[in-house]
């Protein structure tokens, strides 16, 4: 029934400008959510720790340093054994190719060294002549390495030694105990066109197995689990602890590098968030309809949200000290002072319910900082004294600590085993609640809103404005003085807000102060009223109204302040010269607006009593006695002819309100107007 109400009520106009508004506020919080691949944090090897405490938000591998990983690789590199391949073929075709080129025999040698020679290359070919490059690069200094000799199907291990080279088999070759006689001879036959390779080096078998053995080797040498203390603020940064750290960087940078698994996050944030702001919006629409007429109202509430969700954002990112130095309790503070307690708690819930997706321990951070908002919001029923900040602040520092206390009992088995470092983050978290007053400030200058402490600091009569008056209109002065209290006490009886209404009562007139001698109350024996026409006195009478918004205007009174002066009359007439023309010129056209203030009507409870005090006071001056009936009858009288005229048709007070108003009055007025004893005289 609810929202079948609310969609009667509100325009598509409306809809529209609160769509806006979530889609705003969802895509703000979103953006700023950290989900990026970037780490934001540095370990230096010997150092301090100089961020947060950082716990471990997931299950990670503790990867070893690209020093102790290659290491390992270089020690299988060396112990690995290179695949080469035989070729019988190689043999009979470069002995062939020999004996047919050197048919005709060699100058200088006889006919047997042919066979010599092609028996010499045999035996080369048998032990194996590899290139001499890859001899080179496989012997080094180890001269105990060994290759795995591929024939056929079957793959045997072979000291490389057992090898020659293409140089070292030419080289043996011509120093052959039989053929060192002819060395000359020899090296001019280019023997070296038949000494080739025919151990062969397998490039695609050895490389595959070289990058299976390689990656066999494990990069990771632990688990870190999800939950676990990695390193506190200020610790000494140990070689173990630079791995882990060093790990879960690039273990969160693996987890976030598929965009797929991006656009799902994105969207389930997207989602929970947008949950939350709808919800918020529509308790706004049901409950509190009269904060979008005022944007400064909805601007604030929606811009909390925004602030603290970026400021946790950023901490989470930058691992910027602990969560918990954030005062969230402002939220409530703040919003409970310029608006209302259940307006205070469900943005405060709403709030840190979107931070709580951004933190490794949710659930303790859901259960502290909701029981701190309460206490906020219960020890802060009203704001008119800095010390009920302090209270305030030393209120939510011992719930924080007792509730995160009665957490930690229930999750550990000794006491031993609590962390006490987080008691110090709320105890700063309650210092930092003090700066809720300057804060303050800055959001009555940002947003138009009013504190308590600012009324109270104007209500002060040694403020500039007011003493000025006491001067120059000291019978205006009394008036709003009578009016203050009379209209204060209603206030209180029917729970409108009785400071607000008792400063805007002592400034509601100050516009008299321009042409004071016009008003009774500043006369003393002459009225210069006596020489003015009737409509000329209203229109000095009237502008005392726009004199006063002007005068508002220049002292840089807050806003609040100056509709009490523009209401105050209402859209009323000036009913002395009104009626006095009217009984004078019977038979001539009035123009009331002549003698009509320029308004508007009272549009808030506090208006409407300002009003209803402000007729009853002066009026009752002109009593000529005061009885009980008198009293009574002139109350009455004056309220319900307001209450005829339609003055209260556009504020939310109800019959039992005035009726309240005019019971407070009656008695007010009954106590300042009592009748005295006479005192006797003493005979002589």
């Amino acid at each position: 029934m609810g929202f079948l109400n609310l969609t009667k009520e509100i325009t598509w106009k409306d809809i529209l400008i609160r769509t806006a508004i979530i889609i705003g506020t969802v895509a703000v919080i979103v953006w700023c959510m950290p989900r990026d691949t970037r780490n934001y944090f540095y370990a230096d090897l010997g150092k301090p720790w100089k961020y947060g405490d950082l716990t471990a938000p997931f299950d990670f591998p503790i990867y070893k340093s690209e020093a102790t990983v290659q290491k390992e690789r270089d020690s299988l590199y060396e112990d690995f054994e290179p695949y080469f391949s035989y070729s019988s073929e190689v043999e009979a075709e470069q002995t062939r190719k020999f004996v047919n080129h050197f048919s005709n025999g060699i100058d200088g040698l006889s006919d047997d060294y042919i066979s010599i020679i092609a028996n010499r290359l045999r035996r080369l070919y048998l032990q194996g002549i590899m290139a001499a490059q890859d001899y080179s690069k496989l012997a080094g200094d180890d001269t105990t390495r060994t290759i795995r000799i591929v024939n056929g199907k079957k793959a045997t291990s072979v000291p490389l030694k057992q090898f020659h080279s293409t140089k070292n088999a030419y080289e043996s070759l011509l120093n052959d105990p039989l053929l060192i006689p002819y060395k000359a001879t020899l090296q001019r036959c280019n023997l070296t066109d038949y000494i080739v390779p025919n151990i062969i080096y397998d490039q695609e078998r050895s490389s595959a197995t070289l990058n299976e053995l390689l990656n066999s080797v494990p990069l990771a040498s632990g688990v870190v689990q999800k939950g676990q203390k990695i390193v506190d603020r200020g610790d000494i940064v140990d070689e173990k602890t630079y791995r882990i750290v060093e790990s879960f960087r690039k273990e969160n940078e693996r987890r976030n590098f598929y965009s797929a698994q991006k656009q799902i996050t994105i969207f389930g944030e997207a989602l929970y968030v947008s949950i939350i702001v709808v919800f918020f919006t529509v308790y706004l629409s049901l409950f509190r309809k009269d904060y979008f007429e005022n944007p400064r109202c909805v601007a604030m509430l929606y811009s909390l949200i925004i602030i603290f969700t970026l400021l946790t954002s950023i901490m989470v990112r930058n691992t910027i000290g602990h969560v918990f130095l954030l005062p969230y309790a402002l939220v409530p503070i703040i919003i409970r002072i310029f608006m209302d307690s259940r307006t205070a708690f469900i943005t405060h819930f709403g709030m840190i319910c979107i931070c709580a997706i951004m933190l490794q321990h949710p659930f303790e951070f859901l259960v502290v900082e909701s029981a701190a908002g309460l206490a906020a919001i219960y020890s802060l029923r009203e704001l008119q004294y800095r010390s009920q900040l302090f209270k305030t602040a030393l209120v939510v520092t011992l719930v924080s600590l007792l509730m995160y206390f009665a957490n930690e009992l229930m999750q550990t088995t000794e006491l031993t085993a609590i962390v006490w470092n987080n008691y110090h983050y709320l105890i700063i978290n309650g210092i930092l609640l003090l700066f809720a007053y300057p804060l303050l400030y800055l959001i009555e200058k940002a947003f138009g809103f009013v504190t308590d402490i600012t009324l109270i600091e104007l209500s002060n009569s040694n403020n500039p404005l007011l003493q000025q008056m006491s001067e120059v209109a000291p019978g205006t002065f009394q008036h709003s003085l009578q009016v203050a209290n009379l209209a204060a006490e209603i206030a209180k009886k029917i729970g409108a807000k009785s400071q607000l209404v008792r400063t805007g009562a002592l400034y509601h007139d100050i516009g008299k102060m321009s042409n004071p001698i016009y008003f009774t109350e500043n006369q003393s024996g002459v009225n210069p009223h006596e020489s003015l026409s009737y409509i000329d006195s209203a229109r000095i009478i009237i502008c005392h109204v726009t004199e006063g918004l002007k005068m508002a205007e220049k002292e840089n009174l807050p806003t609040i302040i100056r509709e009490f002066i523009s209401t105050h009359h209402g859209q009323g007439k000036a009913k002395f010269f009104y009626i006095k023309h009217k009984n004078e010129h019977p038979d001539d056209p009035v123009d009331d607006l002549l003698f009509t203030y320029p308004g508007p009507n009272p549009f808030t409870r506090e208006q409407a009593i300002l009003m209803m005090a402000d007729s009853v006071e002066a009026a009752s001056r002109s009593l000529p006695e005061y009885t009980d009936q008198s009293i009574r009858d002139l109350v009455n009288r004056i309220i319900d002819g307001q209450l005829a005229d339609g003055f209260f048709r556009d504020c939310p007070i109800t019959f039992r309100d005035i009726s309240y108003a005019k019971t407070v009055l009656i008695e007010k007025l009954k106590t300042i107007y009592h009748t005295r004893v006479n005192y006797p005289t003493l005979n002589k």
